[in-house]
């Protein structure tokens, strides 16, 4: 498949262009015209590039790529070895940032929902999202029932109630986001880090905050968006992960 257009396709599938985003969602290294090897992961890091160059794969797809807003613009140090390993090898980079958070099919929190059985009750658009449990659970049932499935036990800042139902998520670092769940009434929001006022916005709110991994909570997206290419285009599609504790 051409680089070009499967670029072109990733970025009206994911709607790229309603998304103003910290980093650009895309083509960001351009190599080998054709792609038929595809490896994915959540981040462009050097373990990633050295296992798509052992499998020879024309390009890699992440969740986080490269050029954020805020950094150091020259290409020294480990953004040099990186961005040199892809282009001695000729294989392109593919990042796609919010985009592959918000989708409702392959983005990080419909998995994320669907992974906990939640039925979504979003009342408007956005990246976080409020669902409603089959029935309600003990707050300790459901921070064993976070961690068995993301294989990664969360901190729990306790603040809700005893029993939960309703339950808000925006995978990564969207703690500070934690206002739209108060707002919505949710017994438990989840995210992936954790910052120090977070203790107190849910103690005084009346909610639990679980922090279940930035890394463990967009591990889904990317590998469900490589199924899809995988089934639409024949390509062949794998993904590595890099373990992260964070």
């Amino acid at each position: 498949m051409d680089i070009q257009a499967l670029e072109t396709y990733l970025n009206n599938y994911l709607s790229v262009s309603e998304f103003k985003d910290y980093a650009p969602n895309g083509l960001q290294v351009e190599g080998r015209k054709t792609v038929q090897t595809l490896v994915t992961g959540v981040t462009a890091c050097q373990a990633l590039v050295d296992a798509a160059i052992e499998r020879k794969a024309d390009a890699i797809l992440v969740h986080h790529g490269y050029f954020w807003k805020n950094e150091p613009q020259a290409i020294v140090g480990m953004k040099r070895q990186r961005i040199a390993s892809l282009l001695q090898h000729d294989i392109n980079l593919l990042g796609y940032h919010l985009p592959l958070d918000a989708h409702p099919e392959v983005g990080n929190n419909a998995c994320l929902g669907t992974l906990w059985g939640l039925k979504d009750i979003t009342p408007e658009p956005g990246l976080v999202r409020l669902g409603r449990l089959p029935e309600a659970v003990s707050i300790e049932q459901w921070v064993e029932q976070v961690g068995t499935s993301l294989n990664r036990s969360p901190l729990h800042l306790p603040g809700g109630p005893a029993q939960v139902e309703t339950v808000a998520w925006c995978s990564g670092g969207a703690q500070g986001m934690m206002q739209q769940a108060i707002d919505w009434g949710a017994d438990v929001y989840i995210s992936g880090e954790v910052s120090e006022q977070t203790t107190h916005q849910a103690r005084e709110s009346g909610i639990h905050y679980l922090a279940a991994g930035h890394h463990a909570t967009e591990t889904l997206g990317v590998q469900a968006l490589g199924r899809h290419l995988a089934d639409k285009f024949g390509l062949d599609v794998s993904f590595v992960d890099v373990p992260n504790p964070v």
